[in-house]
């Protein structure tokens, strides 16, 4: 079940173009404490603007925390990460070890959540890493525009839930890595709101996903708002390969009336992204549309349902995110913040998203779709393999 807190003015970020200059300014104004959790934390332009402000934080004697995935950020130098820690900003990494010869479940569960709170009382959740946005795959042609995705700004009362949970987070891995956790001064500050409190009035919920209490909680959470659609489902999403009760569930919609629209990633990073057309025939069959993005590289993860729920978060769906990783997404039940990214996604799909056909589909290449099913084989058998861990 979806707990949401009312109370919260969120604000929809669009890609880094709007999320690291509002995350540059949270950290220059903050005064006592900033956690950041990041799958990639490269130091390129954008990776070194944000390693300033921190570094000019932690000189301030703001506490600095920079939490970040071992293998996500496996390229960050140790040298870049000793300039960090030489100004009194506090790093570690989860799950660092990442040997490639293993097939231990352990290995591909990955801290993949983006978060950052600063002092209690604002907050960014989303799928923007710490990585200029034109920092595409090297097959990429020169002009191609930056890659898309979302973040939101938070502040009202959900922030005391996501200063905890990730408050809790870097406890646990300050233990797991024999150090002491930096002294927590403090618990839940009372909100500064920097506008007129009557901007307070959005409905939102953390939603986490991890391997102990929370394994299934933002699928659910994605189901529970599928089975209640009555009108519309636009789903926009990177890495798609839906388990069979996501499925079904987009499927029983349609046969109510639902119309549902999914917009995927056109440009092919991986061999395994094919997997994601192994469902195609099915969907179109059943009178789902698909766009596929061409206009850039599409990171987005997000929905809008009946133009009343919305979710922005890191979380794809795909096995690695909805059963292997840590993830979080926020879901905003309010009609304005659903109008807004429902209209941003209308106009990606306007602008830079090519509609499969389905008859187009049905007569195409057999190669292809043949390839597709290939690819989600291996993704399952994979998953198999490693599914008979018993490691949590």
């Amino acid at each position: 079940m979806t707990y949401f807190v009312n109370g919260n003015h969120i604000q929809l970020l669009r890609s880094g173009r709007e999320f690291f200059p509002a995350l540059l300014v949270s950290i220059e104004n903050a005064t006592q404490e900033i956690y950041l959790q990041s799958y990639i934390y490269k130091a390129d332009v954008i990776g070194i603007q944000i390693g300033d402000a921190l570094k000019d934080a932690a000189r301030r004697g703001i506490a600095v925390n920079v939490l970040l995935d071992g293998f996500g950020s496996k390229d960050l130098s140790k040298s870049y990460i000793e300039e960090l820690e030489e100004t009194g900003i506090k790093v570690m990494f989860y799950r660092p070890k990442i040997s490639p010869w293993s097939l231990k479940k352990r290995r591909l569960r990955r801290l993949h959540q983006k978060m950052v709170v600063i002092d209690g009382t604002i907050g960014f959740v989303g799928g923007i890493n710490i990585i200029d946005d034109y920092d595409v795959p090297i097959s990429a042609p020169n002009n191609v525009p930056p890659r898309i995705d979302y973040t939101v700004r938070i502040e009202g009362k959900l922030l005391p839930v996501i200063l905890n949970k990730v408050q809790k987070l870097w406890r646990r891995i300050a233990w797991v890595h024999m150090r002491h956790a930096n002294r927590l001064t403090i618990k839940t500050l009372p909100i500064k709101p920097s506008f007129n409190t009557q901007h307070y009035n959005i409905k939102a919920a953390l939603v986490l996903r991890d391997n102990v209490l929370h394994r299934r909680d933002i699928e659910d959470a994605y189901l529970d708002a599928i089975e209640q659609a009555k009108s519309e489902i636009i789903i926009a999403n990177a890495y798609f390969v839906p388990g069979r009760r996501f499925r079904l569930a987009l499927l029983a919609a349609v046969k109510r009336g639902v119309k549902v629209k999914l917009l995927l990633q056109g440009r092919m990073e991986y061999f395994l992204m094919f997997a994601t057309h192994a469902f195609y025939s099915d969907f179109l069959r059943s009178g789902i549309e698909i766009y596929e993005y061409h206009k850039s590289f599409m990171h987005s993860k997000v929905a809008v349902i009946d133009s009343v729920w919305a979710t922005v978060g890191s979380s794809n769906i795909d096995p690695f995110s909805l059963l292997l990783a840590r993830e979080a997404n926020i879901v905003v039940k309010d009609e304005t913040f659903a109008q807004e990214l429902r209209t941003d996604l209308l106009t990606s799909i306007e602008e830079g998203a090519m509609r499969i056909d389905p008859e187009h589909w049905a007569r195409g290449d057999v190669f292809k779709r043949f390839s597709s099913w290939i690819a989600y084989g291996i993704v399952r058998s994979f998953l198999g393999v490693i599914g008979h861990s018993n490691e949590k």
